[in-house]
């Protein structure tokens, strides 16, 4: 599918205008695992997107193109090969600056995934810069990705953890921002969507108010990038970060943008090949970022076959994928109200992103998850990655639905009916009337 093409898979707009429809039912054809897994007649109900996205035809062609036609290692060698794959590489990171509306390609790094990203700043940046006195500035919401190796950067550095409190609803509490938010602040490393409770901090006003104290914010977009467009440069983001995986594309790539000012003063965290300038007996020089950033042979096949999934979602449109995804959470809510003893985690639709966790009185997350399994409905349920938000939700585990752009009316409906199946099965084993 090409931009000046008529795309099948989203419905031209009503009469007087308005925004076109995405035809969820066409995308699932453009997935061969729901293809595949409809032969005993029983779709695949997939509501775990949030874990890892579906990938696409085009994406699945384009890994196994590049072995079975272009495969050769990047940056190494003059030779044809070679050059069609360091230009392939090159491409897909063009692609990622567009994506985000980065100044420049060069402030793209590719790394293995989110928690490598996070990782290589609260190393490369938090433990050259940060010291004794400083605070770091997190949230409850964030996964432990994003709050495990700030505690390893505060160990090593003698900074402070503080914490953004929430609203009842599963909310930022900003209404203190200004006594969180101090001199000593150094860095906000905040979620931009929760992969729990859904929800959507506000990260222009959380940048600006950073900024304001001479602290950089850094986002956690393994959720929000493959929800909603992103803007690097009008949010006055420093940091961003997410997978390629959850953005229907390869497992093994991730991205890490930052401005080219703060990749210039940051030290490298992995040392070896194509990162130096020099080498000698005594010491070694590094090349300049992004090379800097990417010691040794990167996932060659997963950063190409990347740019294919990006421009898959674009050219579907956000606004498109962000009206459906709008239709699905909220037919979700108004189901899940309606099934007894079943409590929804988080904030109202109107506040948060594609995902809906929930608790059920007396019934296991877990036993949940199994009985929707036996029915074909796939979630996700346990503490996922957020014991601290568990913690303050007052709950061990929760049962959580994700939805992608392949999910229809359909899949809520089966949700839904599947629960109530659940509530009702269990609820008998157990003698509840």
């Amino acid at each position: 599918m090409t931009a000046s093409t008529r795309d099948p898979r989203s419905e031209t707009p009503p009469p007087g205008g308005g925004l076109r429809r995405l035809d969820a039912e066409a995308v699932r054809r453009d997935f061969p695992i729901f293809a595949a897994r409809s032969e005993d007649g029983r779709p695949l109900t997939f509501l775990d997107t949030g874990a890892s996205a579906q990938k696409p035809k085009v994406v699945i062609d384009r890994e196994a193109d590049v072995y079975s036609r272009s495969y050769a290692n990047a940056y190494r060698g003059v030779y044809q090969l070679g050059a069609e794959v360091d230009d392939a590489i090159e491409k897909t990171r063009e692609s990622v600056r567009s994506l985000l509306n980065a100044g420049s390609a060069d402030e793209i790094l590719f790394t293995a995934g989110t928690t490598a990203s996070i990782n290589l700043v609260a190393q490369g940046w938090g433990r050259k810069f940060l010291r004794p006195g400083d605070e770091i500035l997190l949230s409850v919401l964030e996964h432990h990705a994003n709050i495990v190796p700030w505690q390893m950067a505060a160990q090593a550095t003698g900074a402070s953890i503080k914490w953004i409190p929430l609203t009842p609803d599963g909310r930022l509490d900003l209404s203190n921002l200004d006594q969180l938010l101090t001199t000593r602040t150094k860095i906000v490393a905040v979620t931009g969507m929760s992969n729990v409770l859904g929800t959507i901090p506000p990260v222009a006003e959380l940048a600006h108010a950073a900024h304001a104290v001479g602290a950089l914010i850094l986002v956690d977009g393994a959720q929000s990038v493959p929800h909603a467009a992103v803007d690097v440069r009008v949010d006055g983001i420093d940091f961003l970060v997410f997978s390629g995986h959850k953005l229907y594309g390869p497992t093994g790539v991730g991205v890490l943008y930052a401005k080219a000012e703060l990749l210039d003063a940051m030290d490298p965290v992995f040392g070896g090949g194509h990162m130096i300038a020099t080498v000698g007996t005594t010491g070694s020089t590094w090349a300049k970022a992004p090379a800097k950033f990417e010691a040794g042979t990167l996932p060659i096949a997963q950063i190409i076959a990347l740019d294919p999934a990006i421009q898959y979602v674009k050219e579907l449109g956000w606004d498109a994928i962000h009206q459906h995804e709008r239709e699905l959470l909220t037919a979700t809510h108004d189901r899940l109200a309606a099934i007894d003893g079943l409590k929804i985690l988080g904030p109202a639709p109107e506040h948060k992103g594609a995902i809906v966790s929930f608790v059920m009185d007396g019934i296991s997350a877990q036993d949940i998850a199994v009985l929707l399994d036996l029915r074909g409905i796939c979630v996700r349920h346990g503490h996922h990655c957020t014991m601290p938000l568990h913690d303050w939700l007052q709950v061990p585990a929760s049962v959580r639905a994700s939805f992608g752009v392949y999910n229809t009316l359909g899949d809520v409906e089966r949700l839904c009916k599947g629960l109530d199946a659940v509530r009702k099965r269990l609820s008998r084993s157990r003698g509840v009337v």
